[in-house]
C-alpha cells in the first residue's frame, strides 16, 4: 500500500501596496480562477486609509499598515518594512501600486524575490507618469513590464511584457486604462510561473505555454 502524498503547499506571497487595490483586486480573482496558484499571507501599506486596506479585511488578508510621517526616519522606516516582511515568511514579495521607493535595507534582503509591474514596455520610461512619456516621445506601441526590483528605478530584470499599441486620440488616462487592462492579465501569470520556479533568478522573459505573444495579441484585440 503506499503511503498518501502529502497535499503541495501553495506559495506564500506577501503584498506591498498604497492605493485602490486594482491589482490586489485582479491576483486575487487570478487565484480564485485557479490562474495564480498562491497563498496570500499578508499586505504591508504605508497607507491606512487606502481603499485596498478594506479590499484585503474582505479577502481576509492580514494588514501591517507602517505610514510614513513627512519629515520621518526614512531609514527606520525601511528597517520596519524590511522586519515586516521577514515575519510574514513569504516565498515571494509582490508590489501591487506601493508608492514608496525602497530602501537598501528592504531591497537587499528580499529584492531577488520582489516583483514589480510598470506601465511602459521597460527599459523605455521608467518612473512617474510612463504613459505620458510615451505619448510625450511621439512612440506608437507602449504596454507593461513585470521585473524584478533591484536598486535602481524599474531597473530589474525584465520578467514579463505585454505591447498595447497607441492610438490616435489617446490622452494619458486613456492609454493608461488600457495598459492596466493588459497588467491584470500579465502580473498573475508572471507571480504564478515565478512563484513556482517557472522562471530562474536571472530569466530574461516569460515563457509559458500560452507564452507572452498570444497574451499579446489577446491583449491588442481586447483593448
Amino acid at each position: 500500500m503506499t503511503a498518501p502524498t502529502a497535499a503541495r503547499r501553495s506559495p506564500r506571497v506577501a503584498l506591498l501596496a498604497s492605493g485602490v487595490g486594482s491589482t490586489v483586486r485582479a491576483l486575487a480573482d487570478a487565484v480564485v480562477a485557479g490562474r495564480c496558484d498562491v497563498h496570500f499571507v499578508g499586505l504591508v501599506t504605508d497607507r491606512p486609509e487606502a481603499p485596498v486596506v478594506a479590499l484585503a479585511d474582505e479577502l481576509g488578508i492580514e494588514v501591517v499598515a507602517l505610514p510614513l510621517k513627512k519629515g520621518g526616519d526614512r531609514a527606520a522606516w525601511d528597517r520596519a518594512v524590511a522586519d515586516a516582511l521577514d515575519r510574514l515568511d513569504c516565498d515571494v514579495f509582490v508590489l501591487a501600486g506601493f508608492m514608496r521607493i525602497l530602501g537598501p535595507a528592504v531591497v537587499e534582503r528580499f529584492g531577488g524575490r520582489m516583483l514589480n509591474v510598470h506601465p511602459s514596455l521597460l527599459p523605455a520610461f521608467p518612473g512617474k507618469d510612463a504613459p505620458a512619456q510615451a505619448l510625450a516621445a511621439g512612440v506608437t506601441l507602449s504596454g507593461c513590464t513585470v521585473h524584478r526590483v533591484d536598486s535602481g528605478v524599474d531597473s530589474g530584470p525584465i520578467l514579463g511584457q505585454v505591447a498595447v499599441p497607441i492610438v490616435e486620440g489617446d490622452d494619458a488616462a486613456r492609454l493608461h486604462a488600457r495598459i492596466q487592462a493588459a497588467e491584470r492579465v500579465l502580473y498573475p501569470r508572471v507571480v504564478h510561473a515565478f512563484a513556482h520556479g517557472q522562471l530562474g533568478a536571472e530569466s530574461a522573459a516569460l515563457t509559458l505555454d500560452s507564452g507572452v505573444p498570444a497574451l499579446l495579441a489577446t491583449v491588442s484585440m481586447r483593448t
